[in-house]
């Protein structure tokens, strides 16, 4: 999985404050996913931060990813065409995109909007665990927009 991640957007911290996000990580990662959240905000961009600050960050914020890469030149978020945070792709074992899209299909910054969201990775993890194709392979993602330089 890759997620793209701006902890001063207000929809990543939606995901992040109701624990969505970290619940999600941690859940798939103990099946032996590997989560990557990215950041690609550049220098002087809401979101960038230099690596010991982003350590504080993700644990303050309870990220559950396998890593957190810093892509501070926008190189992997470009690579991807990431728009948005959080912007998610699902990879499978051979290297296929999947999914890509929305977390849910909800595009709101409110909290309490999770109630009656539809958890779009989560089920395409489901999915694509048990050896069946994703169901929906796309939807569109939202948020706010990655501050590329």
């Amino acid at each position: 999985v890759l997620e793209w991640l701006n902890y001063g957007c207000p929809y990543v911290q939606k995901h992040y404050r109701s624990g969505n996000i970290p619940r999600q990580q941690e859940k798939w990662r103990g099946q032996g996913v590997v989560w990557l959240a990215v950041a690609s905000s550049a220098p002087g961009e809401q979101g960038h931060y230099e690596p010991a600050r982003m350590n504080v960050e993700s644990k303050k914020m309870g990220n559950n990813a396998s890593a957190v890469l810093l892509d501070p030149a926008g190189t992997v978020g470009r690579m991807y065409d990431a728009k948005v945070t959080p912007h998610m792709f699902v990879i499978d074992p051979k290297g296929t995109l999947v999914y890509m899209g929305g977390i849910d299909n909800v595009p709101t910054p409110r909290e309490r909007d999770l109630e009656r969201a539809t958890q779009l990775v989560d089920a395409a993890l489901k999915e694509g665990m048990a050896g069946k194709a994703v169901s929906t392979p796309t939807s569109r993602p939202y948020g706010c927009n990655v501050k590329y330089k």
